[in-house]
């Protein structure tokens, strides 16, 4: 596959049953083959997005011992906001060209999973920032939902499958500003060739040249949305869970060309995430002869764990 397929939420959530099935096979498929679509016909507003936009470039362009300030210690990055360079890919040594904003979950009601997640941390020199992240989150986790409801249905399984491990799951919306490069990068990219932890990533930002996607004949694709698209993919939580029949695709943001070194770059992925106590074990359906079990039995929050340490996060 060279280019990545479009879809239009709308069609599932029509009262057509044609059209919910022609959504159902078009993103089954795309997940099978490539493990990225481009989605229309989502929860969030233009409006929504500009705003948001606006709110992560102040906060971005704030002095850095303002930003530092929102840097919190002992949480490995799961709230606030993490400093450039920090956070590297699985394997990698050098730091992404990148730092970053988390919002994490607000739990409703369960205050076992208040407890266990960190608080929001509030920016106080921006009285919106917190408000729009905050619906640009839900926004987000609402159209997740029923991308995950799709799959389910593709995958044989219950509609609502997801829906209890996803309710107050702990994800997370994280804003990106990739700054202007100033000199010759040594081996650093603006985010290094990785695979997604998460169930399925929502990402905001990708209209320009930057994302690209692998495919299986291990061929780098341009992964470009329209402004009206998100781009969904695969994470590895929902690749361990279906056998590798939905996909995890490795990808990667370059470095723009030269002439555009001294451009800022902002993208904003949603990462949907389980509870951690979600059973990742392949699915019984997706085990069979011809596809053996490939991974081996753990909890969404043990793998989690596993992975902030490869990606410097956590300390061991």
């Amino acid at each position: 596959m060279s280019s990545i397929p479009s879809v239009n939420l709308q069609e599932f959530l029509s009262d057509d049953n044609t059209q919910k099935e022609k959504f159902i096979k078009e993103i089954g498929s795309a997940f099978e083959n490539i493990g990225f679509v481009a989605l229309s016909g989502h929860f969030l507003s233009d409006e929504l997005v500009a705003d948001l936009y606006e709110e992560i470039k102040v906060f971005f362009n704030q002095p850095q011992e303002l930003k530092d300030s929102y840097e919190i210690e002992g949480i490995g990055g799961q709230r606030g906001y993490t400093s450039f360079g920090k956070e590297h890919a699985k394997g990698k040594k050098e730091g992404d060209l990148k730092e970053f904003w988390h919002f994490g979950q607000y739990v409703e009601n369960d205050p076992k999973l208040e407890a266990e997640y960190p608080d929001n941390v509030i920016v106080k020199e921006q009285p919106k920032f917190n408000a729009v992240g905050k619906e640009t989150f839900k926004m987000l986790e609402k159209t997740a939902k029923y991308v995950l409801r799709a799959l389910a249905l593709h995958l044989n399984l219950e509609e609502t499958y997801f829906d209890d491990y996803i309710k107050n799951g702990n994800s997370i919306l994280r804003p990106i500003h990739y700054p202007p490069i100033k000199d010759e990068p040594k081996n650093a990219v603006r985010a290094a060739a990785h695979g997604d932890i998460n169930l399925i990533t929502l990402l905001m930002g990708a209209h320009g040249k930057g994302l690209q996607v692998k495919n299986h004949n291990g061929e780098w694709v341009d992964a470009i949305a329209r402004p009206d698209q998100l781009m969904i993919n695969v994470g590895d939580m929902l690749s361990r869970l279906t056998n590798n029949k939905l996909k995890s695709t490795i990808h990667q943001v370059v470095n723009p060309p030269r002439e555009l070194w001294g451009t800022s770059r902002y993208s904003i992925p949603f990462f949907m995430h389980p509870v951690s106590e979600m059973p990742l074990n392949c699915l019984d359906n997706c085990v069979d002869e011809n596809n053996p079990k490939q991974f081996e039995d753990i909890t969404a929050g043990e793998f989690l764990h596993e992975r902030l340490i490869e990606l410097g996060l956590i300390k061991e």
